[in-house]
């Protein structure tokens, strides 16, 4: 390891400035001070998890007529009643903010992403933006609890339909929906299940799109099949409670086994690599447990989706869902997205990035206005995540080990927090009471947060230069940035590395905010900005120096993907994962925060929680294994043509909003829909065929 406290940095150091003057000019840490107030937060209704849907046998089934028309009547399909599961899954018309829908319509995504793929339980991005969440369904549903009261707060049953935990709750029991079909038919079952555990979570040369590994379910935790319908979880400790946010979105969602099975390498004399490109962009109709099934694929213009005749969800009165027939996700940017939401020219957007704010309220406040937009609280947040691997991840050259090892001082990290002014960092994204200094750890809005026990360390260069001379970086030669030591990476300039992607104009500007204020302080960075893809590829092989990066979901809601807060296994925390040969070479505090987080999973006693999360937010703030730059709301905008969309949908917390309003119970209704259709009354063909059947 290297050492930066050198006393020749010390000598000449005081040849211009005095340990005293220096000592004199410190800044203390503080506590954050209190975010601006924002009025224009939209609010929830909130309800039991039992009152908005059940399984249960309904007297009847219907679906659109040009269905029963075209294609049961001709033989094409079986009956609707046939196609469902015995007892599927029945949304309640009294949740409804509009009541029953109809069919028809279409809902206009714009998105600034670009599909590898349809191999998501491989590694491969369907291009963001929703697509995989009306793609893929998962064991249990997290989006729509923003809307559950707190007391009944727990994941909803999805493709899981029931679970009970044993009297020592070291096994959970899960009992899946019988009966239910991927969109070509096939049934799904254990077998499913079975192949995504065994043949993608325990392989250590395959990764979910998500990173679901068996540390995310407990470490040692393994999987029992009992029946075609029936798996216990075993673990290592009793009610880990926390499984259950992780068996949804991102963690748990299989795939369709009897289609990817034939290409996995442990089935075929396919590579990984192979295995994983083996469903391009251009395979249409790979089958899905979503809602909707992709049809057609333009490079660079759209990916078109049609209903899937085999979606095992109906509303009260026997309807088939969803209302929608079609999904369209225009292929642009992710700017584009709000400004087409805004003008009616698309339908949906998560207004994500803060600089498109001031220009969609102006434009949606307009009495002809087709958009409505709904503010959330403040939990979009960026942070500068430094890579504290010292033990080789990512195969570092002499300088990138130099750089780790800087990273690793609490020093040098607490000089790059006292460098960042963020309330001008804020500023630059938009004016105004939307943005709120961050100093990093948990948000202020999730009920887990205490502001005593969060530690800031405010903007102050003369602080944050201080803290430099004392890990022993000096400019030597002049320039204006500071050097290593003359024994480490040759004494040159310390030049780090700052990955970002080019898909979003929020991550690009703060990235260029850390550029300027980093250079204030004598420290050179140098952007590296590639897209999105390229950015998780080089960060999840950790091939970088900082990245700037939005935050993860569970800094707000805390107990979904609870072992990701810490270093809990080797590939949870964002930052620091293990090596090639899976060792982590964890500092002091890090080990002691994973401590806490697997004590808060192991806990029932929400008083023993509470405070474990406030030592949890003491550790990370003081330590900082992320470095918190803003925090600021999001606001959904959707075309004011749609129904069902619940009020005070956040755009992202327990997940995003595209699964948070529960589209596939999204409709227009029939005065309301409009003729933008590509193919209308088709139905998705065979696997690997072109185009729908019409």
């Amino acid at each position: 390891m290297y050492t930066f406290l050198r006393g020749t940095a010390y000598a000449v150091l005081s040849i211009s400035v005095s340990a005293t003057a220096l000592q004199a000019q410190m800044v203390e840490p503080t506590t954050p001070p209190p975010p601006p107030a924002f009025d224009a937060q939209g609010e929830p209704v909130f309800v039991k998890r039992s009152d908005v849907f059940e399984y249960r046998a309904l007297d009847s089934y219907s679906e659109p007529e040009w269905v029963t028309k075209k294609f049961v009547e001709t033989g094409k399909l079986p009956p609707v009643e046939e196609r469902l599961p015995a007892e599927p899954l029945v949304y309640k018309t009294a949740n409804m903010p509009d009541g029953p829908g109809v069919y028809g319509d279409v809902m206009r995504h714009v998105i600034g992403g670009r599909p590898e793929g349809w191999n998501y339980i491989a590694g491969q991005s369907q291009g963001w933006g929703g697509i995989d969440i009306g793609l893929s369904e998962c064991l249990t549903r997290t989006g729509p609890l923003f809307m559950i009261e707190p007391e009944d707060l727990e994941p909803m049953p999805n493709l899981a339909k029931s679970w009970e935990w044993s009297e020592d709750g070291k096994t959970l029991t899960v009992h899946l929906i019988e009966g239910a079909k991927w969109s070509d038919g096939d049934p799904f079952d254990m077998d499913d299940i079975e192949f995504y555990w065994n043949d993608h979570v325990l392989n250590p040369d395959i990764t979910p799109l998500n990173g679901a590994t068996q540390a995310s379910f407990g470490e040692g935790t393994t999987l029992e099949r009992v029946d075609d319908y029936t798996f216990n979880f075993h673990f290592q400790t009793p009610f880990p409670e926390q499984v259950l946010y992780n068996m949804a979105y991102g963690n748990f969602c299989p795939g369709p086994s009897h289609i990817l099975k034939p290409e996995h390498p442990s089935y075929s004399d396919n590579t990984v690599e192979e295995y994983k490109n083996a469903f391009p962009p251009e395979m249409m109709n790979v089958p899905v447990m979503g809602a909707w099934v992709t049809v057609e694929y333009r490079p660079d213009d759209i990916i078109i989706m049609r209903r899937n005749p085999y979606y095992w969800k109906v509303d009260e009165t026997g309807k088939q869902l969803p209302y929608l027939d079609e999904m369209h996700y225009r292929l642009s940017t992710w700017g584009d997205r709000d400004v087409q939401a805004v003008a009616g020219t698309g339908d949906f957007s998560n207004l994500e990035q803060a600089e498109n704010f001031v220009e969609s309220l102006r434009s949606s406040a307009r009495e002809d206005a087709p958009a409505k937009l709904e503010f959330g609280p403040r939990i979009i947040g960026y942070s500068l995540y430094p890579n504290l691997s010292g033990n080789g991840w990512g195969q570092p050259d002499e300088r990138e080990q130099a750089i780790r090892e800087l990273n690793r001082n609490l020093k040098f990290r607490q000089a790059v927090s006292y460098g960042i002014d963020r309330e001008r960092l804020g500023n630059s994204l938009v004016k105004g009471p939307f943005t709120a200094i961050y100093p990093g750890g948990l948000h202020a809005g999730t009920s887990y947060y205490d502001a005593d026990s969060t530690v800031y360390y405010p903007y102050s260069v003369e602080t944050a230069k201080a803290l430099l001379a004392e890990v022993g970086l000096v400019d030597t030669d002049g320039n204006g940035f500071l050097n290593f030591p003359e024994d480490t990476a040759g004494g040159v300039d310390v030049n780090i590395s700052l990955l970002t992607t080019s898909d979003y104009a929020t991550d690009k500007n703060l990235t260029e905010g850390i550029v300027a204020m980093m250079e204030d302080i004598g420290l050179k960075v140098t952007p590296n900005i590639v897209s999105n893809n390229d950015r998780d590829a080089l960060r999840r092989s950790g091939e970088y120096d900082w990245q700037t990066l939005r935050n993860p979901p569970n800094l707000v809601t805390v107990i979904q993907n609870t072992p990701q807060l810490a270093p809990t296994g080797p590939q949870t925390a964002e930052g620091h994962y293990a090596n090639a040969d899976g060792e982590l070479d964890l500092l002091l505090w890090e080990q002691e925060m994973a401590d806490v987080v697997n004590a808060f999973i192991a806990s029932r006693d929400p008083v023993e929680r509470a405070e474990l999360m406030k030592t949890y937010q003491k550790l990370y703030t003081t330590n900082m294994p992320a470095i918190g730059l803003t925090q600021y709301p999001g606001a959904l905008i959707i075309n004011k043509r749609f129904s069902n969309v619940p009020a005070g949908a956040p755009i992202f917390m327990f997940n995003w909003a595209e699964d948070n309003i529960i589209r596939e119970r999204v409709y227009v209704a029939e005065d309301a829909q409009q003729d933008h259709q590509v193919y209308p009354e088709a139905l998705p063909g065979a696997p690997g065929s072109d185009g729908p059947m019409e």
